[in-house]
């Protein structure tokens, strides 16, 4: 039964344990494909179970330092790919450190709110910026979600466009779409994600049965080679037990083997030196100022699908605090920075499930997975194409919260209208703030210098935030000016009439008192 916010099961509510299960496998589901991204992305692709792990520690923490109030999972955050470009030359205790950055930053916020409150945020962040802020982080990420819908994930003789693998993710997208709207069965309702993914893989698996029988290669929609290679050495010989189970390369261990054999574990890599520190905390600390935002906006988001203030309780403190300290966990535990993930707050939303015991279990189960070597193997050949399907729902989903967030903003007042133009267009044309922070330059393959080497670049969806918190201070100002002038020329006339009045009276007076 629903309760009053809609929601099938509340924050506090406790399913049955097999639904349990299921429910943190479908969360895993939601978050996996961007948790494992991130560490492929900054040239580290050996180390996906680590940042799962460190994904999973990290939520443990946050959901014990919110006193499991806020059901929303922690992974690996895009936010810091630009900085971890930095620190990942500076080996493994360049990404611990930035880490510790990042959080030491979102701390010291909370430490500040702990004494001055959350009044300056609601009125530095109405819904008329956090609103399209919102919206834009879902509208962002579309671009993604339709490359990979279209993409299979075996590289052929083909273009990267695969009307094939386009049907995987549709196919993925509609039931997820069905199961998640009818009403005559209640667990498709919560599991909507799963069967979308089985639907869609299945699919592509049949596609690709066929293309390697037949050896043609537009049919082989998934790529099958994680599980050969978790099993099969390159010369043919089977891998042992690793094969079943290995541990994660925690950056921790790694950075102990840096500062114990002064070598960097990273290929290319320096050791950390001071000017490695500096460098790190350029990249690291003006980033984490913005994604301040982001974070404020993913939890009024999740406050509007629970139908409970998360910024009063458990506290924007202790979000903040758990936010921070959490990405230091998951990083020195894993690889890589972490923060709240949209994807987690969709699933939340289109299943109506916000038990954060379903999260806490999600983190488990990461931590599990990331030591058995075949569930690795065998989750890293889901489709990318299916995982667009999935995608097309949780960044619409996102995306459509964050317009409902500014729907009673008055938008026929034009200084509403240009906050929120100023954040869609720059955020959605992909402005970005690259701020160089040293003389070196870069050269491309012709030897011609291309500008500056080391950057500090703000994501578009900071970038956008930041412009349209200056356009409504700007646009404010104008207008406490233009009133201060209006109220101070209104003040003057009365104050005048009243003179006049005063005199008038003071003459009338005089008069009678000179007839007596």
């Amino acid at each position: 039964m629903e309760k009053k916010n809609g929601l099938v099961y509340d924050i506090h509510d406790r399913p049955k344990f097999g639904q349990l299960l299921v429910f943190a496998l479908q969360q895993l589901l939601a978050i996996l494909a961007a948790t494992i991204l991130v560490p492929t992305i900054i040239g580290l692709p050996v180390q996906m179970p680590a940042a799962l792990f460190g994904a999973g520690v990290g939520t443990i923490l946050y959901l014990i330092l919110t006193k499991f109030r806020s059901p929303v999972f922690l992974g690996s955050s895009f936010a810091f790919l630009g900085s971890l470009g930095t620190a990942v030359a500076y080996g493994y205790l360049g990404i611990i450190l930035g880490s510790i950055f990042a959080g030491l930053v979102y701390i010291i916020i909370a430490i500040v709110i702990h004494f001055a409150g959350t009044a300056w945020v609601s009125k530095l962040l109405p819904p008329v910026i956090i609103g399209p802020t919102v919206a834009l982080i879902g509208l962002s990420l579309a671009g993604n979600a339709m490359t990979d819908i279209v993409e299979a994930s075996v590289a052929s003789t083909h273009s990267g466009y695969n009307l094939l693998a386009l049907l995987c993710g549709l196919v993925a997208f509609f039931v997820i779409v069905i199961c998640s709207t009818q009403k005559k069965f209640k667990m498709p309702r919560l599991i909507p994600f799963i069967i979308g993914i089985v639907a869609g893989y299945a699919l592509a698996a049949f596609f690709t049965v066929i293309g390697t029988a037949a050896n043609v290669d537009y049919l082989k929609i998934i790529n099958f080679q994680p599980i050969i290679d978790n099993f099969v050495n390159a010369d043919g010989t089977f891998k042992g037990i690793v094969a079943f189970f290995n541990y994660p390369d925690f950056a921790l261990i790694e950075g102990i083997k840096e500062l114990v054999t002064g070598e960097a574990q990273i290929e290319g890599a320096t050791l950390l030196n001071w000017g490695g520190v500096a460098e790190v905390a350029i990249a690291f600390i003006p980033v984490a100022l913005v994604v301040f935002a982001e974070h404020i906006a993913d939890h009024k988001n999740l406050s509007s699908i629970v139908g409970k203030d998360l910024i009063a309780d458990p506290g924007l403190k202790r979000t903040l605090l758990g936010d921070g300290i959490g990405s230091i966990a998951g990083t020195v535990f894993g690889v890589c920075p972490n923060t709240t993930y949209g994807e987690s707050v969709g699933c939340v939303a289109i299943t109506k499930n916000a038990s954060v015991i379903t999260i806490f279990v999600t983190a488990l189960m990461c931590m599990a997975v990331s030591f058995l070597s075949p569930l690795m193997a065998i989750l890293r050949t889901i489709p990318d194409c299916v995982m667009g399907g999935v995608c097309l729902t949780l960044y619409g989903f996102i995306a459509v919260s964050g317009l409902k967030m500014f729907k009673d903003v008055d938008l026929g007042d034009n200084k509403n209208l240009f906050v929120v133009a100023a954040i869609l267009i720059s955020g959605i044309g992909g402005l970005t703030l690259q701020i160089p922070y040293s003389d070196q330059l870069a050269y491309n393959d012709a030897g011609v210098a291309t500008g500056c080497a080391n950057v500090i670049t703000v994501t578009s969806i900071a970038t956008a935030l930041i412009l349209g918190i200056v356009t409504k201070a700007i646009l404010t100002a104008i207008e406490k000016s233009k009133l201060g002038k209006e109220d101070g020329e209104e003040a003057q006339a009365e104050e005048t009439q009243a003179d006049e009045v005063q005199a008038e009276a003071d003459t009338t007076v005089a008069e009678e008192q000179t007839n007596e």
